[in-house]
């Protein structure tokens, strides 16, 4: 591989190529059993828990708040370490966004900082599964008990994970994917909401087709002909069509070898980095079989920033995952401040995402670790000049 070796990639075959190919020469190209067929798939992985395919990650949060009720007076509890789609989603329905800081080690939310942040206007705790490490669900679950609190588990990272030998999908009230081509599998664009409660289910599942209600005897006026519908509440057009299913049908397939593939490659980073001064690497829970879709480092000593860019000049796409959500501009001027998440904030100043997908070769590998070495290096002797 020349060029920039990226943090992360897709893994496509010729078998996913044929799949798009045979949804395009059908009948269908949204809205048909491809959709039914990818749903029905993503399942197994999920416990038997429902899904709803939608047309990307963010797509997929906004349709399980929706379905959660969320809207305005309601409090949503998020951690910090995340995309900032977790908590805009929920401000576009009009909650307020409450951080809570998360746990050292996984960069987990912290179910005692969700007990204190937890009010009776509380309406959903969202759990955000970093880097393929599954939350502390049942410990989550503890933190909420006596309030009405929904707790959805965004698992952008972590299908096929397992959580004290259950499956992500099925730890949570609602579950949220995403299938962008960097994540574990990809329909390129794309994404799903799975719910353990089948009300929840059909709640996201209308959310997601504009609120279209079609069963004639949930409507209100069922007489009016055979080409009726109607929408009781308002919902959007996140539909993922039959053509991305059936990539997605076909990556599922692979899941299981792109995560054995992603496990081989945790280890080797793991034993190659054990003695790498200035560098820590990953946590993890005897309790979790994560997923890893990211292998975030620390580098220590206020060093992060050189060596990204070392690494990066270096030919290495070496990545920070995530600029605190409340840091952003938009809720910085909602009056959210700096300093409110220490060990969220503190694992941002170290952290460092090193390249990690199913066809990473260990030849690049080794000089992904290489480089890293040679940087850390060059910045502690420019520190100690």
């Amino acid at each position: 591989m020349t060029g920039l070796l990226p943090y992360g990639r897709q893994s496509v075959t010729d078998d996913d190529v044929a799949a798009v190919v045979a949804a395009l020469r059908s009948d269908w190209l949204t809205t048909g059993p491809q959709v039914d067929g990818f749903e029905a798939d993503l399942a197994r992985w999920t416990g038997g828990a429902g899904c709803a395919a939608v047309s990307n990650g963010t797509a997929a949060l906004h349709v399980a708040y929706a379905a959660a009720g969320v809207g305005p007076g309601d409090e949503v509890i998020v951690p910090p370490m995340t995309f900032v789609a977790t908590a805009s989603s929920a401000v576009a329905l009009g909650a307020k966004i409450v951080f809570a800081d998360v746990e050292d080690e996984t960069f987990t939310l912290d179910p005692a900082a969700v007990a204190a942040a937890t009010t009776g206007r509380t309406r959903v705790v969202s759990a955000v599964d970093y880097a393929g490490h599954p939350a502390d669900y049942d410990a989550l679950r503890a933190a909420t008990a006596g309030t009405d609190a929904l707790l959805l588990a965004d698992a952008a990272h972590s299908i096929g994970a397992t959580y004290r030998g259950r499956p992500v999908g099925s730890l949570a009230d609602l579950t949220t994917f995403s299938f962008f081509p960097t994540k574990n599998l990809t329909t390129a664009e794309g994404g799903a909401v799975a719910a353990t409660d089948p009300h929840l289910l059909k709640r996201a599942r209308r959310f997601r087709n504009i609120g279209l209600v079609r069963e004639r005897d949930e409507q209100r006026w069922p007489d009016e002909g055979g080409w009726h519908q109607e929408v009781h509440e308002f919902g959007l057009n996140y539909r993922l069509p039959d053509v991305l299913c059936a990539l997605g049908r076909s990556q599922l397939r692979r899941l299981g070898d792109f995560l054995a593939a992603r496990a081989r490659l945790v280890a080797r980073y793991d034993e190659a980095l054990a003695d790498l001064p200035g560098v820590l690497t990953p946590g993890r829970r005897s309790w979790a079989a994560p997923a890893w879709h990211l292998y975030p480092i620390r580098v220590l000593d206020g060093r992060r920033r050189e060596v990204y860019d070392r690494m990066r000049a270096a030919g290495i796409g070496v990545q920070v995952n995530y600029i605190p959500v409340h840091w952003h501009p938009a809720f910085a001027d909602l009056g959210y401040r700096r300093g409110s998440c220490p060990v969220a904030e503190s694992f941002y100043a170290q952290q460092l995402s090193l390249p990690l997908f199913p066809d990473l070769t260990e030849a690049d590998q080794d000089r992904v670790v290489d480089a890293l070495g040679t940087a850390l290096r060059a910045a502690t002797a420019r520190s100690a000049a």
